[in-house]
């Protein structure tokens, strides 16, 4: 369920993008509230319990994907969750996975970052923040593919910097 573009698009510069959708696991966890639903429904009519459950199954999963937050590095602007910051008031991206991404995610949180976790998301990319008025020192974002985010944000920082022509 990687949903990630990266390139340009017409005239906006589009490096990276992805959606933090939930895992398989979560969808079909969240899926077994539909027959828990029609269940309680049941005793009253058995046609209307069906239809029931499937709209309550449906609608839970839909919430669950129209609610995750995007990553994205669009026309200089880190964008994460609800959050946006120049990317010239970013630095380094530290790319971890595996034990270091689980320290990172929990006693090596810091917590004043910005956070934007996912479970079931093993990558996270930490951002350096460099603005000296910010109160979080840094971003905290969960990503499948945290070699090409690294990689596009120092793109953006990079075209960011270079004088156009």
């Amino acid at each position: 369920m990687q949903k990630t573009v990266s390139g340009v698009r017409g005239q906006s510069a589009l490096f990276y993008r992805e959606r933090l959708s939930p895992s398989l696991w979560v969808i079909v966890s969240a899926a077994v509230a539909a027959p828990m639903a029609a269940l309680v429904i049941a005793p009253i009519d058995t046609t209307v319990a069906l239809v029931a459950g499937a709209v309550v199954g449906v609608a839970i999963v839909a919430l669950l994907i129209a609610g995750s937050p995007v990553v994205q590095v669009r026309d200089g602007i880190l964008i994460a969750g609800r959050a946006h910051i120049d990317v010239g008031y970013t630095g380094e991206a530290t790319v971890l996975t595996g034990d270091d991404a689980r320290h990172a995610r929990g006693p090596g949180l810091h917590p004043r970052s910005w956070h934007v976790i996912r479970g079931g998301i093993d990558g996270i990319v930490i951002v350096e923040i460099t603005d000296l008025d910010d109160p979080a020192p840094s971003w905290v974002l969960s990503t499948r593919t945290p070699d090409r985010f690294a990689a596009a944000l120092r793109r953006a920082q990079a075209t960011r910097r270079t004088p156009s022509r």
